[in-house]
């Protein structure tokens, strides 16, 4: 579900049916890299952990040939993307679910920009540290919610302690680096709670998603969003 939302906010940048050069930074076992790969784009995944890397090919496998000829899996660190590859060899640069893992995230997100070409998407997904009290706090744990306050560090769902961004500090990152904040959403306003995987009844899924994307586009709802996705655009 998130997936889909953040494929059409990255969408919406650019024309119909242009076919996108996507470096996926921290790409997991490659979900997303595949459904943008079925969807024409060509597709560069990075990831370090060897395992997940290895869940990735093992997926690409099972495709057709068509859309396997349109993704290149590589090993490696996003922080250490001028080794890979060439300043400006994409179109879009998404780094999901990364950021929260690297303690200086300054140096990273400046190569990231450098990969991109003029007019390019630096695409980020990270966690809201403006809003850490809500997940505690909408499961009745508000002891964790008081807590939460004063903190800009969470735990995740494999018991990691991690980083958190906000907003503002993030803004003014991306403008240091040539890649002004275009756009910003919120991601999991209402959802934050509810266990990946879970099934909802027919026609269920498409209200969420309507009622998702409605909050991530509207003020003070976004605010509050457990994450947050920023546009920066390559000047």
């Amino acid at each position: 579900m998130v997936a889909r939302q953040l494929d059409e906010q990255i969408a919406g940048r650019f024309p119909v049916g242009q076919r996108l050069r996507i470096l996926d930074v921290g790409m997991g076992r490659g979900v997303q890299a595949l459904r943008l790969a079925r969807a024409g784009h060509s597709v560069t995944g990075l990831e370090s952990d060897a395992d997940l890397l290895g869940a990735a090919r093992d997926a690409l496998s099972t495709e057709p040939e068509g859309i396997r000829e349109r993704v290149r899996l590589i090993e490696g660190d996003g922080r250490e993307t001028g080794v890979h590859f060439l300043p400006g060899s994409f179109d879009v640069v998404l780094c999901h679910g990364v950021l929260m893992y690297v303690e200086e995230p300054d140096p990273m997100l400046a190569g990231l920009a450098r990969m991109l070409a003029p007019g390019g998407l630096l695409s980020l997904l990270v966690r809201n540290a403006d809003a850490l009290a809500m997940r505690p706090a909408l499961a009745g744990d508000f002891g964790a919610a008081l807590a939460a306050f004063d903190s800009a560090t969470y735990t995740d769902h494999l018991g990691t302690t991690v980083r958190a961004d906000r907003l503002d500090a993030l803004r003014a990152t991306l403008a240091g680096i040539a890649a002004p904040l275009h756009a910003w959403y919120g991601v999991r306003v209402f959802t934050d709670n509810v266990a990946d995987g879970t099934e909802l009844p027919p026609g269920e899924l498409e209200r969420v998603l309507t009622l998702e994307d409605r909050a991530a586009r509207t003020d003070p709802y976004r605010s509050v969003a457990a994450l947050l996705h920023l546009c920066g655009v390559r000047g």
